[in-house]
């Protein structure tokens, strides 16, 4: 089984790490579900996700992305309802205040709401889904962003997560789509809120996503959470037994405009489960999707980072 993660950047071409006008006529679904359909994941996680916003063409990014994967399932989920226009930042529309999910029946997202989100596809059956809000930090921080010069003061936005119980070979798992905060403290608060969240859903669990994390630093924070839960839950006097949490993708994944440097580094996003009887990894990396007919490591890509994948193996 393929597992994979990409921050697609509201999916248009990157040319040297800025956006790149599409040619006149050209499909602006097209560099989204190209990249998508290389991949050929069996289980797809993806951030930033533009639905009907002008700046990406109009187009319904999760229902192309859905249709590129050839997802048997997905769910598609936005706390941020509004159009982003250049020079002024995110308008938000105040009709649609919280979260909103939908799948390949729409779930109930009206038509016509531009939003940006994340998405969780799979060609695995699902038993059920589960949607989270996640509540952004109250500060705003400088950040670098690809279509202006130096850094700009970004407040952070409301995120989501999106959990689905798979039926794996061996029985069911889950599997967790997110997009962390940019902010420094608020990050790691969510993700314990995560952490949480999935307790009691079916292990083994694999989380993907865009954590916004140093390396090394979510398999720490979720380790020492599964031991604060293992020793409040063991009977007094028995051997505290707790999941052990491990990056099952190590590779770099920014920027995607240069070529990835050789040897492992942990990224900042990526693939992460726990020990124990469930998976293992055979391989994971970061592909570099290109569109075709694209240049090296200078030419256009489909995102500001590389995607990541793994192959996993179930194991007794």
């Amino acid at each position: 089984m393929r597992v994979a993660t990409f921050n697609v950047l509201h999916g248009l071409p990157m040319d040297r790490g800025r956006p790149t006008a599409l040619a006149a006529g050209a499909d602006p679904a097209a560099p989204l579900a190209e990249a998508i359909a290389a991949l050929d994941a069996d289980v797809l996680a993806l951030q930033e996700l533009d639905r009907l916003q002008e700046r990406s063409g109009g187009v319904d990014q999760p229902a192309v992305a859905a249709a590129a994967a050839r997802a048997r399932d997905w769910r598609y989920a936005s706390a941020l309802h509004g159009r982003s226009v250049p020079g002024t930042g995110w308008v938000l529309d105040q009709g649609e205040p919280g979260l909103r999910v939908y799948g390949p029946g729409d779930g109930g997202v009206p038509h016509g709401v531009p939003s940006h989100g994340i998405g969780l596809f799979t060609r695995l059956p699902v038993r059920a889904w589960r949607v989270r809000g996640l509540r952004p930090a109250p500060l705003a921080l400088p950040l670098w962003v690809a279509s202006r010069r130096g850094l700009t003061l970004v407040r952070d936005q409301p995120r989501a997560a999106i959990a689905a119980v798979l039926e794996g070979e061996r029985g069911p798992f889950t599997a967790v789509a997110v997009h962390l905060s940019f902010v420094p403290g608020r990050n790691v608060r969510q993700l314990l809120e995560l952490h949480s969240w999935i307790a009691e859903l079916p292990r083994p669990h694999v989380l993907l996503g865009d954590f916004n994390l140093v390396a090394g630093l979510p398999r720490a924070v979720l380790g020492g959470a599964a031991l604060r839960a293992a020793v409040t839950r063991r009977p007094r006097g028995e051997r505290v037994a707790r999941d052990r949490w491990h990056d099952l993708a190590r590779d770099a994944t920014y920027p995607a405009h240069r070529p990835p440097p050789a040897g492992p580094v942990r990224p900042h996003s990526g693939v992460r489960s726990p020990a124990g009887p469930g998976f293992g990894a055979t391989g994971s990396g970061t592909p570099g999707l290109r569109p075709p007919g694209a240049a090296g490591g200078g030419g256009l890509v489909t995102s500001a980072g590389y995607p990541v994948y793994a192959r996993l193996i179930t194991r007794s």
